[in-house]
């Protein structure tokens, strides 16, 4: 079976600093991978260099067998970012956010026809912001601004679903929402990349995990990556028993 995901020997720069350092990994299609790692692991930077917004120093990503540009081009990966990426000031509603997944449907015009305006109106439903579509993106609650960008990616039908911290920050309601949304996509066969520091959140959330801390310390059972061992490291903690260095 192809990768939905294929990272392999990257390494990406930013001046002296190392952020990757030689991170292989495969994400396999049809499944929710959740991505844990602490603040400055390089979770962030693993997602923009998979999305290609970031060149690795060395190394190559593939999606299926395409380029992260002809990927983002062929609409087959989308991108929910963190918050602090997005200009929540810019004067755009609900859902003119969730029609931006339609882009890549929308011919040269770039007008939308009734089929586009029915995934956006079916995706606002899916994520529960029907009744705000016309408000605009910034007067909404941390949660519903995560349910937007979800929905723009369900609107888009891409096969491939990156999130980067869908959680931080938002409600129950929205994180419940959310994580009956990937479950429900990847049961429809699409890939979720998604990372997270709700632990408590993740047996019910993903398949499989991936450690990170610049490099791949663990990619297993969510139940393995959850051992205090294995979190110890990803932390930069000591292992229960052991004495710090």
């Amino acid at each position: 079976m192809t990768a939905a995901i294929t990272v392999d020997d990257v390494t990406v720069r930013y001046g002296e600093v190392v952020a990757l350092d030689r991170v292989s990994l495969e994400v396999q299609p049809g499944r929710v991978t959740g991505l844990i790692g602490m603040n400055g692991s390089g979770k962030s930077t693993l997602f923009k260099t998979i999305i290609g917004r970031i060149r690795p120093t060395h190394g190559v990503v593939r999606l299926g067998a395409a380029t992260p540009g002809a990927a983002r081009k062929g609409g087959m990966l989308g991108y929910v970012p963190q918050s602090e990426d997005v200009d929540w000031a810019f004067p755009v509603s609900v859902r003119d956010v969730v029609m931006m997944g339609r882009y890549g449907h929308l011919g040269p015009t770039r007008r939308p026809k009734p089929g586009d305006r029915a995934a956006v109106d079916e995706a606002l439903e899916r994520v529960e912001l029907q009744d705000l579509a016309d408000r605009q993106i910034g007067a909404l609650s941390g949660g519903q601004r995560k349910r937007a960008f979800v929905a723009r990616g369900i609107a888009q039908d891409a096969g491939i679903l990156l999130l980067d911290e869908p959680f931080a920050g938002v409600d129950k309601r929205s994180e419940a929402t959310i994580v009956r949304l990937l479950r429900e996509l990847v049961a429809d066969g699409r890939t979720v990349l998604v990372s997270t520091h709700d632990l408590h959140a993740l047996p019910d959330l993903a398949d499989d995990a991936i450690l990170l801390l610049r490099r791949v310390l663990f990619h297993g059972t969510v139940d393995e990556a959850l051992k205090p061992a294995n979190l110890a490291r990803a932390f930069g903690l000591s292992a229960p028993g052991e004495s710090a260095a």
